[in-house]
């Protein structure tokens, strides 16, 4: 049986955290590469709350380094195009202070590999993720407009450098589709440990939504399935309905049962927990939910003219040049439109909203 850690936990003494995760949880690091993958959406300021805390990388990169591996890298691939986002995104997110020298721009060095060519037949992935001998995945806690959430699964997106990732989203064509492509990208290397960030979670529009929620959990597990089955019953949804762990388990790696995972620690829902247009419904097995998906009556970002600053981000980042500027707003082509949701990602001022 898997066993899930939830554990109370503050910015400021989240080592204790750290240390009882490990524990739980021997991962062998002496002697060997380690990589730390946090979540780095983009540049931000931490008190958005949109990345990995830098309190929660810097305790595991100091119990890391203690435990005498022979190399250490942290890295993430930022952003939905440009790699040279890399190196901002850590400065301006506190991540790279965190990292104490061990931060790795892991996107100028990638190698292709087979996948499925159902979507693409190649992709690229950073060579520090297939050379690590152990990878510690340090997820966020949050809601996502396209797989509901983002935890343990979805973080090893950033896996991918530069445009890929846009590509992808374009490949898969429907937001049923794109939770199995996430589940394609995580096959490719699936992590040995995973701690959440749950200290300060985020509902609501997320990955970049304005609505945080003071948590005060870390969460942690070897078990990705296990850990995103118990993020999604603490956000109220039934982890069933989510179709990146329906199609995970017929992968067979794991199970999203709750009652089949052995919980150290108090798993409650948290009241009134705001998700995503639809709450999960855009991906149920429901037949008449699904045909409302695949037909054009979906949901489209659009933007605050109270917060957009007519910056053109979104319409530079958008994978099918959906998105153009009209007058000071972005506006989208629903025709073309694949609501991948790239542009509320990657919005600066968080002016995209799903509608």
């Amino acid at each position: 049986m898997s066993k899930v850690m939830i554990y109370p936990a503050t910015y400021e003494n989240v080592r204790r955290a750290v240390d009882w995760a490990f524990e739980l949880f021997p991962v062998q690091v002496a002697g060997r590469k380690v990589l730390i993958k946090p979540n780095v959406l983009r540049a931000s300021d931490v008190k958005e709350g949109i990345t990995t805390h830098p309190a929660v990388l810097r305790a595991v990169v100091e119990k890391v380094e203690g435990m005498g591996p022979s190399s250490l890298t942290v890295g993430d691939n930022p952003g939905i195009f440009n790699y040279g986002d890399n190196e901002k995104s850590f400065k301006k997110t506190g991540l790279m202070e965190a990292a104490k020298g061990y931060y790795q721009n892991i996107g100028t060095d990638s190698q292709k590999v087979a996948f499925n060519a159902d979507y693409l037949p190649m992709v690229s992935i950073s060579r520090a993720v297939l050379e690590a001998d152990i990878i510690i995945s340090l997820p966020k806690f949050k809601t996502h407009g396209l797989t509901v959430m983002t935890g343990a699964i979805k973080n090893s997106y950033g896996y991918l450098p530069g445009a890929q990732k846009a590509q992808l989203h374009r490949a898969a064509g429907s937001p049923e589709r794109f939770h199995e492509v996430v589940v394609e990208v995580f096959r490719l290397r699936v992590p040995d440990l995973f701690i959440v960030d749950a200290v300060v979670g985020m509902e609501g529009n997320g990955p970049a939504s304005p609505d945080l929620r003071e948590i005060g959990l870390i969460i942690a597990s070897i078990d990705a399935m296990a850990v995103d089955t118990v993020m999604a019953t603490m956000m109220g949804l039934e982890p069933g309905r989510l179709r990146f762990l329906q199609r995970a388990e017929e992968f067979g790696l794991g199970t999203y049962d709750v009652d089949k995972i052995d919980i150290i620690g108090e798993l409650k829902a948290l009241p009134d927990f705001k998700l995503p247009p639809l709450g999960g419904e855009g991906i149920s097995r429901n037949k008449a939910i699904q045909e409302m998906m695949h037909g054009r009556t979906l949901v489209r970002p659009k933007a605050d003219p109270d917060l957009c600053t007519a910056c053109g981000t979104c319409v530079d980042q958008c994978p099918v040049s959906a998105l153009s500027m009209d007058g000071d707003l972005p506006r989208v082509d629903a025709e073309i439109c694949i609501t991948c949701f790239c542009c509320q990602e990657i919005c600066p001022e968080k002016a995209i909203s799903l509608k």
